[in-house]
């Protein structure tokens, strides 16, 4: 079956799957039944539910505290550039930045010879991406664990524009093999408990002439930096809401060493592009040097392409 060029696949088999009823799809070698609920499929694996389960309760938790979302579509739509709810402005405008980077140094060279490009957008949250890529004409999955409707992929209600939210996680994509043009880890990557994994299989459904981009992950040159980022955040957090949000063990960081590794190891070259997020940012490598504090995290858009086999 289609998802607009997408074809789906059984999660733990990568088998193809069938049409068992207009909104459920079944694995003929696993029998497992998959099912389109308010929208949004769910291929999220029943033993893979109860693991995911404190991390979204906990994910949840910060994210309404924080003051995530709104209760009008307007505010959904004007993201990434304008936050109408006024609690995470500077989040958006850093956001912003990258994207248009993104549309500027990725998207817009690949539509020159694609204008309608298949896009899985890992890591989708309110869709928000995945609405600006729909709206370029783009067939596009927004895939994320969280479904709720004010931070999760329930809020492709809000949009205009038709994309596909799927509920599953980064090592068991639903998806056929050499089945995206384009792949972004949309702030996303860093919350992987392997990344090695999770790239692999993202290499796994992009087609041979596809590209995978790294959007907003913090990376550092010294692990010990991010290390300490890491420490830093979950004690915030034990002072805010009681917890360290610390449910996966995930890195929550790259590094470039790692980067370089990985592309070593998987064949993929890797482009690093850094938007111009303004002179404040700019300085912070310095103003942590004099201050004697740790390294601050870059952020950049990693752009990756399979090596082509001679």
């Amino acid at each position: 079956m289609t998802m607009a060029t997408l074809s789906f696949a059984c999660p733990a088999c990568h088998a193809a799957l069938s049409q068992s009823a207009p909104d459920e799809m079944l694995c003929p070698t696993e029998g497992l039944h998959f099912r389109r609920i308010e929208g949004i499929w769910r291929f999220l694996l029943p033993e893979r539910t109860a693991h995911y389960e404190r991390f979204v309760r906990e994910y949840e938790t910060v994210r309404r505290a924080e003051g995530r979302g709104a209760a009008e579509p307007a505010y959904y739509r004007a993201l990434p550039y304008k936050d109408l709810s006024g609690q995470m402005r500077a989040d958006w405008r850093i956001r912003a930045v990258s994207f248009d980077a993104l549309l500027d140094r990725v998207v817009a060279p690949l539509e020159r010879d694609s204008p309608r490009m298949r896009v899985l957008d890992l890591g989708a949250g309110n869709g928000w991406l995945s609405n600006r890529l729909a709206e370029r004409g783009h067939a596009v999955a927004a895939v994320d664990l969280l479904t709720n409707d004010f931070d999760g992929l329930g809020c492709y209600r809000q949009y205009t524009t038709a994309f596909q939210p799927i509920q599953t996680e980064f090592d068991r994509l639903p998806l056929l093999d050499g089945q995206t043009d384009l792949l972004i880890f949309n702030a996303s990557l860093h919350y992987s408990v392997d990344i090695r994994a999770t790239l692999r299989e993202a290499l796994r459904v992009l087609g041979p002439q596809g590209c995978l981009v790294i959007l907003d992950s913090p990376v550092y040159r010294d692990a010990r930096s991010g290390m300490q980022m890491v420490a830093e955040r979950e004690a915030q957090f034990v002072r805010r809401f009681g917890f360290a949000s610390n449910a996966l063990s995930s890195q929550n960081f790259l590094t470039y060493q790692q980067i370089g590794e990985l592309g070593a190891e998987l064949g993929v070259t890797w482009r690093l592009l850094t938007p111009g997020y303004g002179l404040g940012w700019a300085l912070k490598p310095l103003k942590a040097t004099l201050l004697g504090r740790r390294e601050p995290a870059k952020f950049h858009l990693i752009v990756g392409e399979p090596l082509k086999a001679s």
